[in-house]
């Protein structure tokens, strides 16, 4: 063995002719300092590196994955139908509906706290008339929005008096009538209503047709439940924007006769209908056939009475349950005149909105 120790190395070809200094070599094999100059640029070089090639390389990966993710999800929406989204909604067999555009978002929030604070909003389903819309509640809201095609022209949709207007609330008769085909009660409201009161124990009885009368005239507090007498154009002024029905052949006979009526007395520019007189008209026509109630005017007061006549609130108050902002056009206008009268609930309390803050 010492004599194998004692044996002349074996000098590689490769390496270097010339003999090594002990001192050379020593430092040749020494380890870099992570701390030496050396040490600090191969450091700093390592993280440009990684800092500038990696994210770049990593990003399409991750930017397909999100696209993939929004896009499945958005399809997942688009193909969500009624009676899937009823069935998902409805609670004791009833749906509190209401049909919305994209411009219209401010007063969904703002009618969805009313309802939240009387504890009802697990019923609501938002039948969103545009792909923005539909998209942006079930966003914030899984499962509460549903489109049923076409799609409308949203930007023409707010403008009362407009075909696009006329579109938009033509369809309502058609909404309503597919959810009574599917069994259960609904009731429907514009969504520049603000509840002050829970509306359902007013709901008495086992009647076909609920709805509230839309004239000004102040009526006894104990009023017939009656269909009022026809107007002067024949017909009565009943208001197509709450709407309570029970899936009976009655509430479906009148649904069915006001999608005619609809058909009869379409938009034109000479004649700018919107789809309450068709309303009116289907209840007259049927009102032998059907159970219609008229719902408590004290208790759903048409803005045209709520708003201009402050005798009749002091005279009512307490009594109030639904308040509509009608009578009055234009979002602004409208706006104004919630925030005037304290109805106006978005800007301080929109957290108690399913949807938050839009």
């Amino acid at each position: 063995m010492s004599s194998f120790l004692h044996q002349r190395p074996i000098q590689n070809p490769f390496s270097n002719a010339y003999p090594v200094s002990p001192r050379s070599s020593s430092t040749s094999q020494r380890p870099i300092s992570i701390f030496s100059p050396t040490g600090l640029i191969i450091l700093l070089s390592l993280m440009v590196i990684l800092g500038v090639f990696v994210p770049w390389s990593g990003m399409p990966v991750a930017t397909f994955s999100n696209s993939k993710k929004t896009s499945s999800s958005l399809s997942k929406w688009r193909d969500y139908t009624l009676a899937e989204a009823a069935s998902f909604v409805a609670k004791n067999g009833t749906l509190i509906i209401c049909a919305v555009s994209q411009p219209y978002l401010p007063f969904l929030n703002n009618w969805l706290i009313s309802i939240t604070r009387q504890k009802h909003q697990e019923k609501v389903l938002v039948i969103a008339e545009d792909y923005a819309t539909l998209y942006k509640v079930n966003e914030k809201w899984p499962g509460h929005a549903v489109l049923v095609p076409p799609a409308i022209d949203s930007q023409t949709a707010h403008k009362f008096g407009s075909q696009g207007f006329f579109n938009f609330t033509s369809r309502r008769p058609q909404h309503l009538l597919k959810i009574l085909e599917l069994g259960y009660n609904v009731m429907y409201n514009d969504v520049d209503m603000v509840w002050l009161r829970d509306p359902f124990p007013y709901l008495e009885g086992n009647h076909d047709v609920y709805f509230t009368d839309d004239m000004v005239a102040v009526k006894a507090l104990n009023h017939s439940h009656d269909l009022p007498p026809p107007g002067k154009k024949g017909r009565t002024y009943i208001c197509s924007c709450m709407i309570f029905l029970r899936p009976k052949d009655g509430a479906k006979l009148v649904m069915k006769k006001w999608i005619e009526e609809l058909q009869a007395q379409p938009w034109s520019k000479a004649k700018k209908a919107n789809d309450q007189p068709a309303f009116n008209w289907a209840l007259n026509k049927t009102a032998g056939l059907v159970d219609l109630y008229l719902l408590p005017q004290a208790a759903f007061p048409t803005g045209g009475l709520y708003f201009k006549n402050q005798t009749w609130v002091q005279q009512t108050k307490g009594m109030h349950v639904i308040i509509h902002n009608n009578y009055i056009t234009g979002f602004e206008k409208k706006i104004k005149r919630f925030q005037d009268y304290g109805l106006w609930l978005v800007d301080d309390h929109a957290l108690d909105s399913p949807l938050g803050r839009l």
